[in-house]
């Protein structure tokens, strides 16, 4: 009977864990496979090259298609790799703290892009120009990969460096586990998201004022303006993984023998699932960028036709 019943919980765990690593796969599939159809939409239209709003516009779709794929890969590891080489694990967190970093901030910048077209309408060629667009993006990468580098430094100086030797379970509350860590996070999590918000706030205050006194283009100060409330939201989706430990802490004492599944519920609702909803809220919103994609789209299609057809 007791063996039976072992049986009977290895399959009932398996089958869990199978189920948990198919629907993140299936959802990060499904997210890399829709931005890619607007990173190539992007690249194979040369209008959108030289419009620094398309330009963040992408630049925000490729990051979370890198913080997906990692974030993903990191979630099916921990199934099915438990001895990870210390400095393999510790790039893929680097690598997926900073991505995850970016979003917030390039968010702030597509703020300040449209509060400069709508507030500064005359400077905006002289001051949104592609060259400085890039420098802006650089600068995005360089500041959100911040974190990442501080977590290592710390693991760094308060471990010994033979620990760089080791293998592990990959996941950062594993391997940043000292109060110097917990501190650090709560500190960089608190004024990352503290600047972006003043931010997105100062721009849409100002873009409302500017609206309100528009006499001609009320209707593009009007789109900026509900463009900037998207922004908002947007950053209030992405700002939820922030809250993913507290949201743990105050659901899964309540139903201690769920904790996993509630867990892995609170990851995809937090971290996933906003990510999904990039591209319906930017890309499918502009006509200009959808009429492209469909365009770009409804030619294929019809060449595969014609193609098989003459087959």
């Amino acid at each position: 009977m007791n063996s039976t019943v072992f049986l009977y919980s290895v399959q009932e765990r398996y089958a869990d864990a199978f189920a948990k690593n198919f629907t993140i796969v299936l959802l990060g599939v499904i997210i890399i496979s829709i931005n890619g159809m607007f990173v190539l939409t992007f690249f194979r239209s040369s209008f959108f090259y030289n419009d620094p709003r398309y330009i963040l516009y992408i630049h925000l779709v490729i990051n979370d298609m890198l913080m997906v794929f990692f974030s993903v890969s990191l979630v099916v590891m921990a199934y099915t790799w438990q001895n990870v080489p210390l400095p393999f694990c510790v790039s893929l967190l680097l690598i997926t703290a900073a991505a995850h970093k970016n979003t917030p901030l390039t968010l702030a910048g597509m703020a300040v892009e449209r509060y400069i077209a709508i507030c500064k309408p005359l400077h905006h060629h002289q001051i949104c120009t592609v060259r400085r667009t890039y420098i802006l993006i650089s600068l995005i990468c360089g500041v959100g990969v911040i974190p990442g580098l501080a977590d290592l430094i710390l693991l760094s100086t308060l471990r010994p460096l033979s620990v760089f030797s080791t293998a592990a379970s990959c996941s950062s509350s594993i391997l940043y586990t000292t109060p110097y860590h917990e501190i650090q996070t709560r500190f960089m999590n608190g004024l990352y998201s503290s600047v972006v918000w003043v931010v997105l706030l100062f721009t849409y205050f100002q873009v409302l004022v500017t609206a309100r006194r528009a006499s001609a283009d009320k209707s593009s100060a009007k789109k900026a303006q509900s463009t900037m409330l998207l922004h908002g939201a947007r950053l209030l989706l992405c700002m939820l993984s922030y809250i993913t430990a507290v949201i743990d802490k105050m659901f899964v004492p309540l139903i201690p023998v769920d904790r996993a599944r509630l867990t892995f519920l609170n990851y995809l609702l937090t971290n996933i699932i906003p990510r999904l909803l990039t591209p319906l809220i930017y890309g499918v919103r502009d006509k200009l960028f959808y009429k492209h994609m469909k365009g770009l789209f409804s030619c294929r299609l019809f060449i595969v036709k014609v193609e098989s057809i003459k087959q």
